[in-house]
């Protein structure tokens, strides 16, 4: 009998989640059936997102049961199959329970080539991550040459996709990240503009004016909270604020308190709206072709963070609200 590692969740987390929360069981994998495969766990993402479906608040995805397994995207092989379409050694990615081995169906699993690109990134710069900043940019944010693109969280996996792909498109690009490394990487290996270290300011409204001296055109929101009501003091004429995370809420026992957008956007005829990359599933092959060509032009870098150990998945999700990645957290098995 074959038995495997599962990772649940334990109970709802109370502000930051903590080790108690998760729980570790090992039970017998199922018998592999008819148009099923066998899969062997290899990378795991952990995504701040995941915090959300750890509470049972109506989102627009279905919250985890507790005494269940948690789940996220992850790259796993091929150990046995009974599908025509899949064979032994072939790599798949999909949205999977935290499990070290198991059987499923193939509905949502999505074959990729490690010869093309390293495994983790289809996690990341190919995965959900590049296209969240893809699509949350050139579709909501519709930027024009020579603008400014100040971003959020600019260090983190979406991020710094996203700085980047400004600078493709031939914009002015300021990063707002936790520390002087984070910056000096968005600088010296990504292309950034300008960056603010928001732990050595003292007066975020002020600093955000002095590295966007003609203002803010398009703000990627990852993180909400204070930064983000600073942003709202320099934000210009039809300004475009995409609302892709919050981060610095997410923990938040009490409703947060911070500035009413309304003003500044009816004063300077401002947008400001939120997404979720499930909004964009039929136009994925688009995005992904964009980014591998990208990619493969040189004009895409990406960087991770890679723990190891499937053991260590929920300390590396924590670790994400500790600022402790660099780039896409990624757990390899």
């Amino acid at each position: 009998m074959q038995t495997t590692k599962t990772i649940n969740l334990k109970s709802r987390p109370v502000g930051k989640p903590t080790l108690s929360d998760f729980e570790f069981t090992t039970s017998e994998v199922l018998k592999l059936k008819d148009g099923e495969v066998l899969l062997s766990t290899r990378y795991v993402s952990v995504d701040p997102y995941l915090r959300g479906r750890m509470s049972d608040a109506p989102s627009y995805i279905e919250p985890f049961q507790v005494g269940k397994p948690m789940a996220s995207g992850i790259i796993a092989e091929v150990i046995e199959s009974k599908h025509n379409d899949f064979k032994a050694g072939d790599f798949v990615s999909g949205m999977m329970p935290w499990k070290e081995t198991q059987v499923l169906k193939t509905d949502g699993l999505i074959k990729v080539d490690p010869d093309k690109a390293p495994l983790s990134a289809y996690l990341g710069i190919l995965g959900m991550t590049g296209l969240t900043a893809y699509f949350g940019l050139t579709d909501i944010g519709k930027p024009k040459k020579g603008e400014t693109l100040l971003i959020s969280g600019a260090a983190g996996a979406v991020g710094s996709v996203v700085g980047q792909i400004g600078k493709i498109l031939g914009l002015r690009v300021v990063g707002i990240a936790g520390s002087d490394e984070k910056i000096e990487m968005l600088t010296s290996d990504f292309g950034f503009d300008a960056g603010i270290n928001y732990n050595t300011t003292d007066n975020m409204v002020k600093a955000i004016g002095q590295a966007c001296p003609d203002g803010v055109d398009v703000y990627f929101d990852n993180v909400g909270g204070e930064i983000s009501d600073a942003v709202l003091f320099n934000i210009n004429k039809f300004s475009r604020t995409i609302n892709c995370g919050a981060i610095a809420v997410y923990n938040n026992t009490e409703a947060p308190k911070g500035i009413s957008p309304q003003p500044f956007l009816v004063k300077n005829s401002a947008s400001m709206q939120g997404f979720i990359i499930f909004d964009y599933v039929e136009r994925h092959p688009e995005g992904i072709k964009q980014l591998a060509e990208w990619l493969q032009q040189d004009k895409l870098k990406y960087t991770e963070t890679i723990r190891e150990g499937f053991d260590n998945i929920p300390q590396a999700f924590m670790d994400l609200f500790e600022g402790k990645n660099k780039g896409k957290m990624v757990v390899k098995v």
